[in-house]
């Protein structure tokens, strides 16, 4: 199992028949830190005409979004259609909007606030959090060349490796791959390594 969502806070502006439109785009854990970041922005721009937003989380598949007095269903649900293409979880938006004094038309919001959204999500570092094991690993340097072949395949990330007595590295390794790259490693030693699963923590494989 594995989630996208994004490694910071990012924004992106445009101006589009002189009103002004700012994306930002937040990592949140919860709905508490969603409605905080949405209330952080509009007290950041409160002489702005509109702060639509959306989000979405993993938390009991929360999904909100608010058109913040535009005609209905032209900002919030575009904003969240951006984030649901891109797979996006446990990440919220806010689009905040200046009006310039020359009207857009529901299609012309449309389009603006979808675009306020995707370029946030454009600019934006992506993460892939999988649920992962921490293993802990142990060898004869004579037996060191054979592993990194392994670490490939199975798209093992090393942590950290210490040169000292013997090698020891620590890596992480998708939760449903960790049994076969134990075994596979314990093969390519002929038994002679030692393989300990310390703990499971999401990741960024990204």
């Amino acid at each position: 199992m594995e989630y996208k969502t994004i490694a910071e806070r990012c924004e992106a502006r445009f101006v589009e028949k002189k009103s002004e439109f700012i994306g930002y785009l937040a990592p949140v854990m919860d709905e508490e830190q969603a409605i905080a970041f949405v209330n952080e922005i509009r007290a950041e721009h409160r002489k702005a005409t509109h702060n639509c937003y959306a989000y979405i989380l993993r938390e009991n598949t929360i999904c909100r979004h608010s058109d913040d007095g535009e005609p209905s269903g032209t900002a919030g649900v575009p904003i969240f259609e951006v984030l649901r293409k891109a797979e996006l979880t446990d990440a919220v938006c806010v689009v905040t909007r200046y009006f310039g004094g020359i009207m857009l038309g529901a299609g012309g919001l449309v389009r603006a606030y979808t675009r306020g959204a995707r370029d946030a999500v454009d600019s934006a570092k992506i993460r892939v959090m999988a649920m992962s094991v921490e293993l802990r690993i142990s060898l004869d340097y004579a037996l060191y060349g054979r592993l990194p072949q392994f670490f490939a395949q199975f798209d093992a990330r090393v942590e950290s490796e210490e040169f000292s007595q013997n090698v020891e590295i620590v890596l992480r390794v998708r939760e449903e791959l960790a049994e076969s790259l134990k075994s596979a490693l314990i093969d390519a030693c002929n038994g002679k390594i030692v393989v300990e699963f310390v703990q499971k923590s999401w990741y960024d494989f990204a």
